[in-house]
């Protein structure tokens, strides 16, 4: 419940300050990549559960001639590079977060059709919330390797706190501003997750 009470304090007073950068990033959005200026994707929830977490676009949805999307190295602008490099593309998450579909610190949520691939230790991630930030993210963000993300997620869900969760959210504000680990080098994006192939 305390937890709780945190994530609604904190995601609407952030919502409140953050309207002017709201309105600022959406116009930007708007004019690089058009309308809608939202991105939405069903990701996992809490034991599974499925919901849809909102960022900012910083791709351009842009197809090739078979009508499917182009690669993301093609429709990445260099706006959202920079959209994600400052960590601005996350702002809608607060909305998740006030939804309760989110929390400010937990596992981050990975693509719902991972769920079947997890094995039991790795399923744990599950147990909890997932989080704007975690772990994670502030070991390495997209630049660790698939396990290692998976060996923090599990760890915290195992040993959470509130002062855990202090010093997380501290350490993710420094990692915003020296913008480390936002993706694996020469990649525009983490690469995705081939399950546990031998």
């Amino acid at each position: 419940m305390m937890r709780r009470l945190v994530d609604i304090f904190v995601s609407s007073t952030f919502l409140v300050i953050t309207m002017p950068a709201w309105l600022a990033v959406a116009t930007l959005t708007h004019f690089y990549h058009g309308p809608p200026v939202l991105f939405g994707q069903q990701r996992p929830g809490r034991d599974g559960k499925p919901f849809f977490m909102l960022k900012f676009r910083s791709m351009t949805n842009d197809k090739g001639g078979d009508g499917k999307l182009l690669p993301d190295e093609d429709r990445i602008t260099p706006f959202g590079t920079w959209l994600r490099s400052t960590s601005l593309d996350e702002i809608p998450g607060l909305l998740n977060v006030l939804k309760g579909d989110m929390s400010l610190i937990g596992p981050r949520p990975l693509l719902i059709e991972y769920n079947s691939l997890y094995n039991d230790f790795q399923r744990k991630r599950l147990e909890v919330k997932p989080g704007l930030t975690g772990l994670a993210q502030v070991n390495g963000r997209n630049a660790i390797s698939w396990n290692r993300k998976f060996e923090l997620d599990v760890w915290y869900v195992e040993n959470r706190s509130f002062w855990l969760d202090i010093e997380i959210l501290v350490k993710t504000i420094y990692k915003v501003v020296k913008k480390e680990g936002i993706t694996p080098e020469g990649t525009v994006s983490m690469p995705p997750w081939k399950g546990n192939v031998e």
